[in-house]
């Protein structure tokens, strides 16, 4: 599943010499960029989770496997698509104490004090959990496993659907979305010895080298939605607009998908 958080940042501490803190401009750029080096668009990994076994091999790749009965997920990534939080759960609290951490480390010595509050774009709707991976993107996105919350918007001859928006949050609530080409058998991974022990025929297996590297994931296929084409938001909101369209016949279709905060794609059917 995805997350979509807002980031509010305290700071004090002593003046500088422009007898300022830190500049706003140029602090806001620095932090979002260290957030973003962190955590956006990894997958969080809760190192104390028994659940999670986590292994670091060479070529600065990982393994990381999530054991649970027929369910298990298994990943073979370079180690940057990973952010490996110590607690044993991902939450605001787990994620907020990893964040001040890091910060604490990076931000000019004249900061003394930092507090850091994260919270959810506020959505009044109808809002999907998936997660994903474009082998195409030479940003992160590429990165096999991560994830998006965000609203979802279906008109039906210029009028908001909301029962069809509901119906779609939850076909599409904590799933992975799987493009057809990236799809392989499982016999053509590489994962760890305790994946090879779990897996079976409920399992996908997705493979795909990407400019950061070789990105390789078996999961639960009752937790997979195949898609037939990559999975960029312009090309998700063209699937739900052609899938709606089948539903209402000769009616107008207006999908307005978002992925993240504030942006997306308009599809018409």
């Amino acid at each position: 599943m995805g997350e979509s958080w807002l980031v509010d940042i305290e700071m004090s501490g002593e003046l500088n010499e422009m007898s300022m803190l830190l500049d706003f401009g140029r602090v806001k750029k620095l932090i979002k960029s260290i957030i973003d080096e962190e955590v956006d668009h990894k997958l969080l990994v809760p190192t104390g989770c028994p659940q999670i076994h986590i292994e670091t091999l060479d070529g600065d790749e990982s393994t990381v496997d999530l054991l649970r009965p027929e369910r298990s997920i298994h990943l073979r990534c370079p180690t940057q698509g990973f952010a490996f939080i110590p607690a044993p759960h991902v939450d605001k609290e787990s994620v907020t104490r990893y964040l001040l951490a890091v910060l604490a480390k990076r931000l000019p010595d004249n900061i003394k004090d930092l507090s850091l509050t994260l919270r959810q774009e506020a959505i009044t709707g109808a809002f999907y959990h998936y997660s994903h991976g474009l082998k195409k993107h030479d940003g992160n996105c590429q990165r096999i496993a991560h994830g998006h919350r965000s609203p979802i918007e279906i008109h039906v001859d210029g009028e908001r659907d909301d029962e069809l928006e509901l119906n779609w949050a939850e076909r599409w609530g904590d799933i992975y979305l799987g493009t057809e080409e990236d799809k392989v058998a499982l016999t053509e991974l590489s994962l760890s010895s305790r994946a090879n022990a779990q897996l079976g025929a409920h399992h996908l297996g997705f493979k795909y080298v990407a400019p950061q590297g070789l990105f390789q994931l078996a999961i639960p296929a009752a937790e997979v939605e195949m898609i037939d084409t990559d999975t960029t938001v312009e090309l998700l909101a063209c699937y739900i607009a052609r899938e709606v369209k089948q539903m209402v016949g000769d009616k107008f279709v207006k999908i307005v998908a978002y992925e993240g905060v504030g942006k997306g794609a308009i599809a018409y059917a």
